[in-house]
């Protein structure tokens, strides 16, 4: 069973494997619906290239020396969460969330999962041994540590590690545009929750910042993931749109549409808070039930609804 969370301690389900150029070897997605958005991403040609569903004209520059033409999602579009694995979307979805190491699908709204504010478990040691000072860290130097998912919070305190960390999040996003997606999640926008009060709002949305410049370089609109509470803020920085987890439970729902035109993407994972998403926004949101660990479809498990 799902053992709830309050606001302020609820995640994205994120997935660092930090690997790229300088780690080990790519590994596949991890329990949980864990994805590893560290791994290194195939620059093979794209899969999802042509018009993307839902989503306006396909992403490609517009003249010799300008940057690619960055399209945003359409409001209520069918939408599929599967950062836990891909697999071969439903009739009716024209947007789907996978995970950076797996490919987009030709012909959707293509969405690029990559855990931008916190390291996976199992990426701790690559951080330690090429990047320790980038690791958020508490008065006796360990590292503080999101204890729900034991994820190591990045430090994002000062503008310098900021650009530093940037630099290495920054090349996961290129990764995402030469793959083919349209689109980018960055999760943990609101990793200052889990800080100890050594990161704020402030940190996390300078941060942000970078990362929108970023994905509208590389010609891919950009999504917030979570905090209801920076919605606006999200807005005026340039997220193009926002990935929701269980705002119909916890009541935030207005709060992003406000924000975003429609422009939401809501996954819940009980029917109580399904219910009320699709009571009160399945009418102009992207609303869709998963399973806690979005399984993919065929794992026992696995559950996917509409409203």
């Amino acid at each position: 069973m799902f053992d709830p969370l309050p606001p302020t301690l609820r995640r994205g389900l994120a997935a660092v494997v930090l690997l790229g150029a300088l780690a080990a070897p790519a590994t596949g997605c991890g329990a949980g619906g864990r994805g590893s958005d560290g791994a290194a991403v195939s620059t093979a040609p794209s899969q999802g290239s042509g018009t993307p569903a839902g989503g306006g004209p396909a992403r490609g520059p517009s003249g010799p020396d300008e940057r690619p033409a960055v399209v945003p999602p359409a409001p209520h579009t069918g939408f599929d969460y599967q950062i836990g694995g891909a697999y071969p979307p439903a009739p009716g979805v024209r947007a789907v969330s996978r995970d950076r190491t797996a490919e987009p699908t030709a012909g959707l709204y293509n969405i690029c999962y990559v855990n931008a504010f916190q390291a996976q478990p199992d990426a701790t040691g690559w951080w330690q041994r090429h990047h320790p000072d980038l690791l958020l860290r508490d008065d006796t130097g360990a590292p503080v540590m999101d204890r729900d998912w034991d994820e190591a919070l990045l430090d994002i305190s000062t503008p310098a590690k900021r650009e530093r960390l940037a630099t290495v999040v920054g090349e996961w996003i290129d990764g995402c545009a030469a793959a083919g997606y349209q689109a980018v999640e960055a999760d943990n926008l609101d990793s200052h929750e889990r800080s100890g009060g050594r990161l704020t709002p402030g940190h996390d949305l300078a941060f942000a910042e970078l990362l929108v410049a970023r994905a509208h370089a590389a010609g891919l609109a950009i999504g917030q993931k979570n905090a209801a509470e920076l919605a606006e803020e999200g807005r005026d920085i340039g997220f193009d749109f926002a990935v929701a987890e269980e705002c119909g439970r916890y009541d935030e729902c207005a709060d992003y549409a406000a924000a975003f035109d429609g422009r939401v993407f809501v996954i819940e994972y009980e029917a109580k808070g399904f219910a009320a998403a699709c009571e009160g926004w399945g009418g102009t949101l992207s609303v869709v039930l998963r399973d806690l660990e979005v399984r993919p479809a065929g794992e026992p498990g696995h559950l996917r609804r509409t409203c």
